[in-house]
């Protein structure tokens, strides 16, 4: 679908918010286009830091600023700015069973005539005893601060459009462990019962503040990171492993050097390589089915529990496909 339907469509939701609720036949592609007035949590963006002060605190747990709230970036000569810290809503990410489909861009189903093997999410009893769940993922880019002109002149929004960055249904390494290892050939290391236990910690950890990013292979409360792709071989319900599948995405992206670090003093003067996931530096919102817009848990840090009030919330059949919004933690130095 060219990009300029995609925005059109988009900015017609925000005259007609009604049709952003539209129902679909049952066993069909779901979904939404996402309003940014009504369906983005905009507390998600506190707290605002300028160094180490907090201008405009919140509930929300915040990841390390820099101390000093002058910085220096620039060359030959660096200039004097203002180091500032906040979240932004950066990426949009499609979870669902089924190829070709994507919730985010209101359940549009494509049939591009290449045969791709469907997911699932096996119930209690089927697929040989144990519950497994398979998805394919799709990652836009949707830097909404900048698309919206919020402030126009303000350096630190990423200045790019709408775009589908990614689909997992092309992509040989998502549908395959064997493959994956490619490019996550530390996965054997911790594929043994000690290093899953220490994912309890972290579970505790993320829900209660945030993730610990010296366990990297855990998805906190969801499970394991590794491997990368959609296949998840405990799944205790579609919203968990849902979200696995969401959070495993973000993490491929940063090992394929398809996004990049922005939290710390590291990344006042621009973005830095960050093969290994910090998941501190994320918050995921759900979207669709239903939009998370209030509360401490519409967008907690990857690894975070679902059974929270609020965290996430799925239904069957046309609430089966899933979407979420995607905050980012900013460190920039505003020249």
């Amino acid at each position: 679908m060219p990009r300029w339907i995609v925005q059109a469509i988009l900015g017609l939701l925000l005259i007609i918010p009604g049709a952003a609720r539209a129902q679909v036949p049952t066993g069909s592609c779901s979904g939404s286009f996402v309003n940014p007035i009504t369906d983005v949590c905009w507390g998600c963006m506190f707290p605002l830091s300028v160094g180490g002060l907090r201008i405009w605190p919140s509930s929300r747990a915040d990841t390390s600023n820099p101390s000093s709230p002058i910085c220096l970036c620039g060359s030959p000569i660096p200039r004097i700015g203002v180091a500032m810290g906040f979240w932004e809503p950066a990426r949009l990410i499609d979870v669902t069973t089924k190829p070709f489909c994507f919730p985010n861009l209101g359940g549009i189903k494509l049939s591009p005539g290449l045969t791709m093997g469907s997911g699932y999410a096996a119930n209690v009893g089927s697929n040989g005893g144990t519950d497994t769940a398979k998805y394919h993922v799709h990652y836009y880019v949707y830097p909404l601060l900048y698309w919206l002109e919020i402030l126009t002149d303000f350096v630190c929004f990423e200045q790019a459009s709408f775009d589908i960055a990614y689909m997992t249904e092309i992509d040989p390494l998502w549908q395959d462990d064997t493959l994956t290892t490619l490019i996550n050939p530390e996965a054997l290391i911790f594929a043994n019962p000690l290093a899953q236990a220490a994912c309890a910690a972290d579970c505790v950890a993320a829900t209660a503040h945030l993730p610990l990013n010296e366990l990297f292979w855990c998805d906190g409360c969801q499970g394991s990171m590794y491997p990368l792709n959609g296949n998840v071989g405990a799944s205790v319900g579609m919203t968990q492993s849902g979200r696995l599948a969401a959070e495993r995405m973000v993490y491929k992206m940063h090992r394929q050097a398809l996004a990049w670090g922005t939290m710390g003093s590291k990344a006042l003067c621009g973005k830095y390589v960050m093969p290994i996931l910090k998941k501190s530096q994320y918050r995921l919102q759900q979207v669709n089915p239903t939009p998370m817009v209030s509360g401490r848990e519409a967008c907690s840090p990857i690894g975070g529990s679902v059974l929270l009030p609020g965290a996430a919330r799925t239904y069957p059949v046309t609430g089966e496909d899933m979407g979420f919004l995607l905050w980012r933690k900013r460190n920039c130095c505003v020249l």
